[in-house]
């Protein structure tokens, strides 16, 4: 078994639609559901035609033409809500990946993820509610919680708009949800590719911000795995967030590289030395279940029943530097080592 405990989710027979479905997640997503389920139809939505072109191809090699005859490939972006509705005529599940993510670029280009990051977020909402779309899972990031970064900020209100949508279903009756995770492992843009290319390369020492920051860290599997799990316990408006390890990011440059030296660079713009995923704000409504927590909805108009788990203690916050779980060296290369199930490559050599 997993992190993550099994739900009795059944996604046979279902439409599925995944936003930004040719990045690192939806990919994955793609592969998993496809591997152990038979929908009807899983739709890949993302603007890249060159990206589904490749994911095709790859999935093609992988599955055969029976299981690629599921799939469906719709170019779109979630800044279009007439193209969104659209896509999302007869689906029943709806995971929304599509953000822009990286927090320089979104300092330098605020508008930019403002629109795809909240305006698409608002697209999603209204495309689901007008076409009676069942369930609706968004993925969030450790940055939204107390943001200090305009990606952060975006995030979060990115979620409260998904939070608060179950408010306005009335007799549509579509549950919407977000899960909140850090750090993936391995996808683009983590430090962990950067850190194997410039090894790759013959660096001489390795870039650290600080040596004091800390982050959490989920293998992309994980994440997947938690993404469906939560679908499976969603009852409308929770934040999932999964208890899952921290590392220091010092401790990850000599996991990967022991013989090389870390260079201080410096905080960027946005940058925080520790993430948070529950403030001590937020667990006045979070609910402990186990492998994961959930903070459940402040308003609720809608019928929904709460969760059944332990309440944290008052003063609880969950943040990567307060961590009582906390990864080793050896446990970060066997993350690292977590199997692809397509282009199979170990992470280190």
């Amino acid at each position: 078994m997993g992190r993550f405990a099994p739900t009795n989710l059944d996604l046979d027979g279902k439409v599925i639609l995944v936003t930004g479905g040719t990045g690192s997640f939806g990919r994955r997503f793609v592969e998993t559901v496809l591997t152990r389920a038979r929908p009807r139809k899983l739709i890949v939505y993302s603007r890249d035609e060159l990206k589904q072109s490749e994911m095709q191809m790859d999935l093609a090699e992988r599955f055969g033409p029976e299981k690629l005859g599921l799939l469906r490939f719709f170019l779109g972006d979630v800044r279009d809500r007439e193209r969104l509705i659209l896509a999302l005529r007869g689906v029943d599940v709806v995971i929304h990946a599509a953000a822009l993510k990286q927090v320089p670029a979104a300092e330098y280009n605020p508008s930019e993820c403002i629109h795809t990051n909240i305006m698409g977020a608002e697209n999603v909402v209204w495309a689901c509610l007008a076409n009676r779309v069942k369930q609706v899972v968004a993925l969030s990031t450790d940055k939204a919680c107390n943001p200090i970064n305009l990606y952060g900020a975006t995030k979060l209100a990115s979620d409260k708009t998904f939070v608060a949508a179950n408010n306005l279903s009335g007799d549509i009756g579509t549950r919407f949800s977000v899960v909140r995770y850090g750090n993936v492992v391995g996808s683009r843009g983590s430090v962990a590719p950067l850190f194997q290319r410039l090894i790759a390369r013959g660096a001489t020492e390795l870039p650290i911000t600080d040596v004091r920051m800390t982050r959490f860290w989920i293998t992309l599997n994980e994440g997947v795995e938690f993404v469906l799990s939560s679908l499976g316990l969603m009852h409308g408006g929770e934040i999932f967030v999964p208890k899952i390890p921290s590392m220091k990011m010092t401790d990850l440059a000599a996991a990967m590289a022991p013989n090389l030296p870390i260079k201080v660079v410096g905080i960027r713009p946005g940058e925080k030395l520790h993430e948070i995923m529950i403030s001590a704000d937020d667990t006045r409504t979070t609910v402990d279940l186990g492998d994961r927590y959930a903070i459940e909805p402040a308003f609720v108009e809608y019928p929904r029943e709460p969760l059944k788990g332990s309440r944290p203690a008052e003063d609880f916050c969950y943040a990567s530097d307060t961590n009582t779980d906390w990864l080793s060296g050896e446990g970060l290369l066997a993350l690292l080592d977590d199997p692809a199930p397509q282009r199979r490559r170990r992470a280190v050599d």
